[in-house]
C-alpha cells in the first residue's frame, strides 16, 4: 500500500488551488484525477460561453446599426461552424494553459482514474491502495439529466457536449433558464438558431424581485419563446425519427436538439464516502463547515463544486485555499468568513445577483427600492441601453446595504462594487458620498440608492448635504 501525507482528488479549480500551494512546501503528495484535466470554468463553462455570446452579440448588434448611422450591415451573415471553432479554439487555449503550468512533469505523483474509498483515509485508484495523513476531496460536479430524456439519444446535449458541435441546430429547445440555459439560449437566438425556452419557475436567470423578472421576461420572449412555469417531458417524435417532441403544460413543440440545463450534481457516488467512514444524507453529501470545508473532525476536505454550496469559480478557489491550509495545519482548523455573495449571467442585458436574495429578505425589517432605467439615465439612452431594472435592499434599522439584483447592460462591473460595498457593511449613505460620475451607468446605481435612501432616513437625515462628508 502506498503511503502520502496528502492526497488530492481532483485536478479542478479547488484540487489545482491545493495542489499549487502544497508543492510549494513537500512532494509528499498525490493528485487524483478522473476525466479531462482543467476547470469546468475553462472546458464546458465561463470561458467557451463567453466566446460564443461575444460572437452571437456582435452579429445582433449590426443588425441594429442603421439606427445609428451605419448603413450596409444588412448585407452580413453569420458562419456558425467558424463561430463553433474559434469558440473550441480558446476553450483549448486555457485549458492547455492550465493543464500545462500545474500537471506535467509530476511523475507518479499524477495518477489519472477515478478514486474510491475502501477504508479510513484510504483510497483506490486503479487497483492502487494509497493511505493519506490528509485528504482534500474537490472532484466537481456533473449535469443534471433526467433518465427518461436519454431516450432521444445524441440529440440530448448538456453545457459538456454543446461546444463540441461543429454547427448549431436548427430548433432547439433549452430546458432550465437559469444562468447557464439563459446565456446560451440567447446566444444561439442571435446566431440564427429558432429557441425555446423552458422553466419550472415563473422567472429566469435566478432572479427573484417581480420588477426585474418582468423586464427580463419581456426583453428575452423577445428573442426566444418562452414557456414559464412549466414542467418539460423530452421524448423522440413518433411522426418523425429525426426530430424531438416536447410536452411544456398544454403545448407540443418539436425541435431538433434539447439542452439540458437543469444544474449540476456533485460527483459524490462513485467516491463511495460511507466506506471510508463518512456519515452522508439522503443526498450522499457529508456534514461539512462552509467555513473551514472541513468534513466533520476529519482531516479530510471538501471544495468547490462537489460541496454544492456556491459552484462558482471565485468560490471554488478559496474553498481550495481553505482546505489546503486546514489540510497543512490539522488538527488546528481556521475557519473563514466567505465572501459577499456574487453572480452574473452574461446576458444581454446583464444580470446581476449580489448579496442577499430579493426574495429571502424579511419585509418587516427590510426596505426595497426600485429604479428603471427607461429615459431615466442619460448614458444609457445615447447607448442605446435603457432597458432593465435595478433593485436594491437595505436593512432599516442598520440602513446597511443588504442586496441587489440587477438586470441592466454592464451589471458585471456595478454588481461587483455592490458586493465590495456591502462586504465592507456600509450603510446607504455611506456609499452615496462615494463620487458618481457623469454620465455613466453608475449614476443609475445613484439614484437607486437614493430612492432606497428615502426608505430608511427621516427627511431630516435626508438634507441637502447628506451626500456629503462634513469636516466642520
Amino acid at each position: 500500500m502506498r503511503k502520502v501525507k496528502y492526497a488530492i482528488v481532483g485536478a479542478g479549480t479547488s484540487g489545482l488551488t491545493a495542489l499549487g500551494e502544497i508543492r510549494k512546501h513537500t512532494d509528499d503528495f498525490v493528485i487524483i484525477n478522473g476525466g479531462h484535466y482543467g476547470t469546468t470554468c475553462a472546458r464546458v463553462g465561463c470561458m467557451p460561453s463567453k466566446a460564443m455570446i461575444h460572437s452571437a452579440n456582435h452579429y445582433h448588434e449590426a443588425k441594429h446599426f442603421a439606427d445609428i448611422g451605419i448603413n450596409g450591415a444588412q448585407s452580413l451573415s453569420v458562419d456558425v461552424s467558424s463561430v463553433m471553432t474559434r469558440v473550441r479554439g480558446f476553450r483549448d487555449r486555457f485549458t492547455g494553459g492550465i493543464i500545462g503550468s500545474t500537471t506535467e512533469n509530476l511523475g507518479d505523483k499524477r495518477i489519472d482514474g477515478y478514486a474510491k474509498f475502501v477504508g479510513e483515509m484510504i483510497l483506490e485508484v486503479n487497483g492502487e491502495q494509497i493511505q493519506a495523513e490528509r485528504i482534500i476531496l474537490a472532484t466537481g460536479s456533473s449535469p443534471v439529466i433526467p433518465a427518461p430524456w436519454k431516450s432521444i439519444g445524441e440529440k440530448l446535449l448538456t453545457s459538456d457536449e454543446i461546444f463540441e458541435l461543429e454547427t448549431l441546430p436548427k430548433r432547439i429547445a433549452v430546458i432550465g433558464l437559469g444562468v447557464i440555459g439563459l446565456e446560451l439560449g440567447q446566444s444561439m437566438a442571435r446566431l440564427g438558431c429558432e429557441v425555446t425556452g423552458i422553466e419550472m419557475l415563473e422567472t429566469v436567470g435566478a432572479l427573484s424581485s417581480p420588477e426585474a423578472i418582468e423586464k427580463a421576461k419581456a426583453l428575452f420572449g423577445a428573442e426566444m419563446d418562452l414557456h414559464l412555469g412549466v414542467a418539460a417531458q423530452v421524448m423522440p417524435n413518433p411522426e418523425n425519427e429525426n426530430e424531438v417532441l416536447i410536452k411544456a403544460g398544454d403545448k407540443e413543440i418539436v425541435v431538433d436538439a434539447v439542452l439540458a440545463s437543469l444544474g449540476r450534481r456533485p460527483n459524490l457516488a462513485s467516491l463511495d464516502l460511507p466506506a471510508g467512514g463518512i456519515s452522508v444524507d439522503e443526498r450522499g453529501m457529508p456534514t461539512f463547515d462552509v467555513h473551514s470545508a472541513q468534513i466533520s473532525d476529519k482531516p479530510i476536505f471538501i471544495a468547490g463544486d462537489l460541496n454544492g454550496y456556491r459552484q462558482i469559480l471565485h468560490e471554488a478557489g478559496d474553498e481550495g485555499r481553505m482546505a489546503v491550509y486546514n489540510a497543512m495545519n490539522f488538527p488546528e482548523i481556521s475557519r473563514f468568513e466567505r465572501k459577499t455573495a456574487l453572480g452574473v449571467a452574461f446576458t444581454d442585458p446583464q444580470i446581476g445577483l449580489v448579496g442577499a436574495r430579493m426574495s429571502e429578505c424579511d419585509e418587516a425589517t427590510t426596505a426595497k427600492a426600485v429604479f428603471h432605467l427607461e429615459r431615466n439615465n442619460g448614458r444609457a439612452i445615447v447607448n442605446g441601453t435603457d432597458r432593465g431594472t435595478l433593485v436594491l435592499a437595505a436593512n432599516k434599522e442598520t440602513k446597511q446595504l443588504l442586496g441587489a439584483e440587477l438586470f441592466m447592460a454592464d451589471a458585471e462591473h456595478l454588481a461587483h462594487m455592490l458586493a465590495w460595498v456591502i462586504q465592507q457593511k456600509m450603510t446607504v449613505m455611506e456609499i452615496l458620498r462615494l463620487p458618481f460620475y457623469h454620465p455613466v451607468m453608475e449614476e443609475a446605481l445613484q439614484s437607486a440608492l437614493r430612492n432606497l435612501a428615502k426608505e430608511v432616513y427621516s427627511d431630516e437625515e435626508m438634507g441637502i448635504t447628506a451626500e456629503l462628508t462634513r469636516l466642520t
